[in-house]
């Protein structure tokens, strides 16, 4: 913190110490905070405290006592919130300000209201309501400048008022434990948004289509997308969804192993490759997935995977340019296995376009199918570049091909 702040790039440094006050994990960060907020003074620092104020349904009001008491633990580490935000299911009157304000040493204006809103987009729309920015930037002694928040106001209605819904599908293998594809999710959010319409996504185990087909779980769904994994388990279910929606002629976008299972599909079932598959799952003669050359040497499995930002030169005119409208492209990965280059002229010839590929041509980045309605997949994450007001393009164009495809059905 005090590393970034001295570089003089930022106006304000935000740090979020998480867990819950008293705990023994955060102890050694609450001191840290402490002596920070000693060494540069007030003016540089504020603290600004989150806590719970509870609504007791039977007795039918807020009990401020968590808030004091966490305050009064904050005091007892040597931490003096200068702001305290109240997370509550109902409104804060003024009375209660007051009260907690007096009791946990506080200006009652800096008592701001966290009530439960039906979107996590709406908090920012409901701290401005609350003057929550002119506060800090007081305490700071920074220029105030009036915010835009036009185009996230406009985004937020969207999210809670579209004009029409799309269902779409997600074939993996952690769907049990869906804070995996967080932000997956997220970014259905945005590009929902973006494009007026809500994301219905079905969550599909990959194992049961292997076990009862896809046309059970795919018939009615405007598009499919496979996201990233490791391992076997489930990879066969993903290939069948994916052989699916290429003959039905549905929208579909794979991330990471999504794009490896595209590649295995389209060798097996296109190009004819008899066994074709990925050397991680199984050693064939048709390995179109092989790991990378600078992998191959790696026997310490710990960080040493393909991670990061790296550059993507894309073909003029493919569906992925469109989507991109730029040529060089730069996109976060985290993987090992690549498309096996000795097979990229077999899948060209039949009509698979390599639209992606990094700088010196070495690694396919990039997947897709021009005569398909829309068919793109990415060795990389894009679901961690899509932000609220700007969604990624490739989940942006998906979720359009996707609406259209649910617009031509209903017609």
């Amino acid at each position: 913190m005090a590393v970034l702040a001295s570089t003089g790039k930022y106006d304000v440094v935000i740090v979020e110490v998480g867990g819950t006050v008293g705990d023994i994990e955060s102890l050694p960060f609450l001191e840290a905070i402490r002596q920070f907020t000693l060494t540069v003074g007030h003016h540089h620092a504020i603290n600004i405290h989150v806590t719970l104020v509870p609504y007791i349904r039977s007795a039918g009001e807020l009990k401020t006592k968590p808030t004091q008491h966490s305050v009064k633990t904050l005091l007892e580490i040597g931490l003096q919130p200068d702001i305290l935000i109240c997370r509550s299911e109902k409104h804060l009157t003024r009375e209660l300000r007051d009260k907690i304000a007096l009791f946990c040493n506080v200006e009652t204006r800096s008592v701001v209201e966290g009530r439960d809103v039906a979107s996590i987009y709406e908090v920012p729309l409901v701290f401005e309501k609350e003057r929550l920015a002119q506060i800090v930037i007081e305490k700071l002694n920074l220029k105030r400048k009036k915010p835009d928040l036009k185009r996230w106001t406009n985004f937020v209605e969207r999210v809670k008022h579209p004009k029409g819904r799309v269902k779409i599908a997600v074939c993996g293998k952690y769907t049990d434990l869906l804070d995996a594809y967080k932000s997956i999710n997220e970014s259905f959010v945005h590009a929902g948004a973006e494009n007026d319409v809500a994301v219905d996504i079905e969550w599909i185990k990959a194992e049961d289509i292997q076990h009862h087909g896809a046309a059970r779980y795919l018939k009615d769904k405007a598009g499919l997308l496979i996201p990233g994994g490791f391992g076997e388990r489930g990879v066969e279910g993903k290939i069948l969804a994916i052989q699916y929606v290429r003959e039905q002629n549905i929208p579909f976008l794979g991330i990471c192993l999504g794009l490896q299972c595209a590649v295995i599909e389209f060798a097996r079932n296109v190009c004819g490759l008899a066994g074709a598959n990925s050397t991680e799952f199984k050693k064939t003669k048709n390995n179109v997935i092989d790991l990378m050359v600078d992998q191959k040497n790696v026997k310490n499995m710990g960080g040493t995977m393909r991670l990061g930002a790296y550059p993507c030169v894309l073909t003029k005119g493919s569906v992925a340019h469109a989507a991109y409208r730029k040529e060089l492209i730069f996109e976060r990965h985290r993987h090992r296995f690549e498309v096996n280059n000795k097979f990229r002229g077999r899948l060209e010839s039949k009509g698979m376009v390599l639209s992606g590929v990094s700088p010196d041509n070495r690694l396919v980045e990039i997947i897709e199918l021009p005569s398909h309605r829309w068919f793109v997949a990415g060795q990389f994450h894009p679901e961690l570049k899509s932000r609220a007001i700007n969604p990624h393009p490739l989940f942006r164009d998906f979720v359009k091909a996707a609406k259209e495809l649910t617009g031509e059905s209903s017609d």
